[in-house]
């Protein structure tokens, strides 16, 4: 049985970009399980067929009974007995159990996975923009809904859809059978239906989709406030936090109430059409019987089968909402999910193999979009294993010099090169994979000691991990942890965003992450920050080390930990306005060595300071 739920491929890639229209969207999605999902179709319709064979065998055995009487019945009706057994203990069970195998090892257990591998591998693919402008737990609430809903469209379409058609195709070819003007009966129901399915449906996915988008909101938020819990609580903010998350659960319980009322008129509706068909296609056949034009077992089978499409119809009708449903929450997380990158590879991209860690700003501008912020022409020529301090006030600039080295943004103006490459015309990710990175806010995974260091380098041996660690000068620490289950030293779990560490041992974590991988570019953005002095003097030492051979950008406030780079440059608005070694700055009296004088515990000091001190 195994075998069969390999039959779909559950993680195959997706072929280029979503589609922004629905069942284009839903094609992409499903690309691939095609001919399995006809498959099980083919199975459900067949097994539907046989709800129709099942009402002919009992008018059958009716007629048979009268036709025979009771001394004779079971000699002269043998075959028909015989019949009837097989088909209820082994042709029908079988046929379920196929279907059943169809839906629950083929279909559900894959077509999930297929598609929310396909959704999250593309978002992963989105600029960092993307992120900026969102809640990341409403992202991966989109996520989930919209694989979901896509999986629940597919598999309520095989189970109900292409079941009860098989099932009224097979009772209309019955009726007509008996007499055209019952099949002409069903069929003036069929129509009533249909029009009352038109009429509803739009309805239930509209407001499918404004109940799914505050939902999601309702999830985002939360979320959030559970992300920042510390802030929250050092601000007393409880109360707040408390008021913001009601409104979005209060919109999203309107959204809930206007859904429950266009079902239950949906509801009642469809209960007063499904009464019609018994008395429709029982009452016709009597007619017919009284006047001696069809038998007794075609009453009681035309009786069957009306009340079993009268059932069916609620089955159907309450599927369809449910598929409707589905379809509006894909619509929903479409908006949110199926949006073009914001930063692609070029068509002709190629992989930027190892460098020597040259890197070149010519005239590049950066403002995010406006007219203040970011950077304006930088020229900057930083040469292989060159030392390199980047200096300034907050919003001079010098993130965004990173972040444009890192291409998570591309330039407005100018080119940027590494190793006379423009990093335009390399994959993104080959040029992240030559840049080493330590920041002052260190992100940690919910994962393992080891695994968050090994995220630097999936492949570095054991050795080179603890290697990396004790260089980090987090190895004494690493070893006496202990998590909440049990875990201990390297295997122990750092909490979500490493919440259980303090920010000296996140950044020596992070800064053994940095060593292992041993990239050729190492970028330190406040890399020592949130140590001791004694800690810091300890990993001035290692990083001297470590820099070794390497192109490094240096970005720190505190200009002790900067000032034995090779060169230094001054940023300001966005500018280089200085640059040169540690001494020449100082020599020049200019704004470094305003910096250097103001310093109170070797800190920059803040813009308002330095206005005040002029």
């Amino acid at each position: 049985m195994k075998r069969l739920g390999n039959l779909i491929d559950a993680f195959r890639p997706a072929t280029g970009e979503p589609p922004r229209k629905l069942w284009p969207f839903m094609r992409w999605c499903l690309d691939g399980s095609w001919p399995m999902l006809g498959v099980a179709g083919a199975i459900s319709a067949l097994t539907g067929s046989l709800e129709v064979v099942s009402a002919l065998i009992l008018g059958w055995l009716i007629d048979g009974a009268l036709a025979s009487g009771p001394e004779s019945y079971f000699s002269a009706q043998s075959g028909m007995l015989a019949l009837f057994v097989l088909f209820y203990l082994v042709l029908r069970p079988l046929a379920f159990g196929f279907a059943s195998a169809s839906n629950s090892i083929i279909v559900g257990p894959n077509v999930m996975p297929l598609v929310l591998s396909r959704l999250h591998r593309w978002t992963l693919g989105q600029a960092v923009t993307f992120f900026d402008n969102d809640f990341a737990g409403r992202i991966s609430q989109k996520q989930m809904q919209a694989a979901r809903a896509v999986t629940d469209v597919a598999t309520e379409i095989i189970n109900t859809v292409c079941f009860a058609l098989a099932s009224i195709i097979g009772s209309v070819i019955f009726l007509i059978a008996v007499d055209y003007r019952v099949a002409l009966a069903l069929a003036v129901w069929l129509v009533a239906y249909v029009l009352l399915i038109r009429h509803f449906m739009p309805r239930v996915r509209e407001n499918s989709a404004a109940r799914a988008a505050a939902r999601a909101m309702v999830s985002g938020q939360v979320v959030d406030t559970i992300t920042n819990i510390k802030t929250v609580k050092l601000f007393a903010h409880a109360a707040y936090e408390d008021q913001v998350a009601l409104k979005a659960m209060e919109r999203f319980r309107e959204k809930s109430v206007e859904f429950g009322i266009i079902s239950t008129w949906f509801r009642t509706s469809l209960m007063t059409l499904a009464g019609l068909l018994p008395v429709l296609l029982i009452g016709g056949t009597l007619l017919l019987w009284q006047q001696g034009l069809t038998t007794a077992g075609a009453i009681a089978a035309a009786g069957a089968i009306s009340m079993r499409i009268a059932q069916m119809s609620g089955w159907v009708s309450f599927t369809l909402m449910s598929i409707y449903t589905s379809v509006g929450e894909v619509e929903d997380a479409m908006a949110t999910l199926a949006v073009p990158h914001g930063l692609q590879d070029a068509p002709a991209a190629v992989g930027l193999q190892k460098i020597r860690g040259e890197i070149t700003f010519e005239d590049v501008s950066f403002t995010y979009g406006r007219k203040q912020g970011g950077v304006r022409n930088i020229s900057l020529h930083i040469a292989p294993g060159e030392k390199l301090g980047i200096v300034g006030g907050s919003g001079a600039g010098k993130s965004t010099l990173v972040a444009l080295l890192l291409r998570l943004y591309d330039v407005e103006k100018g080119r940027l090169l590494v190793d006379g490459q423009d990093v335009r015309e390399i994959t993104q990710e080959s040029l992240r994979r030559q840049i080493g990175m330590v920041t002052q806010e260190t992100a940690m995974f919910n994962r393992s000691a080891r695994d968050n260091i090994r995220y630097g380098r999936p492949d570095a041996s054991e050795a080179e991990l603890l290697d990396a660690a004790r260089t980090a000068e987090a190895d004494e620490f690493i070893e006496t942890m202990v998590d909440h289950t049990g875990r201990t030293g390297y295997d122990a779990y750092l909490g979500e965003r490493g919440v259980k560490l303090s920010g000296g041992q996140r950044q020596r974590i992070a800064l053994a992450r940095a060593f292992v991988k041993d990239a050729p570019i190492l970028v330190l953005d406040e890399a020592t920050s949130a140590l001791d002095s004694e800690v810091e003097a300890s990993i001035q030492a290692a990083l001297v080390q470590v820099m070794q051979g390497k192109t490094v950008l240096a970005i720190a406030h505190r200009l002790s930990t900067i000032a034995e780079m090779d060169r230094i440059v001054v940023m300001e608005e966005g500018r280089i306005v200085e640059q040169g070694s540690h001494a020449e700055l100082l020599a020049r009296g200019g704004l470094y060595a305003r910096y250097w004088n103001r310093q109170s515990g070797g800190f920059i000091g803040t813009d308002e300071a330095d206005e005040a001190a002029e």
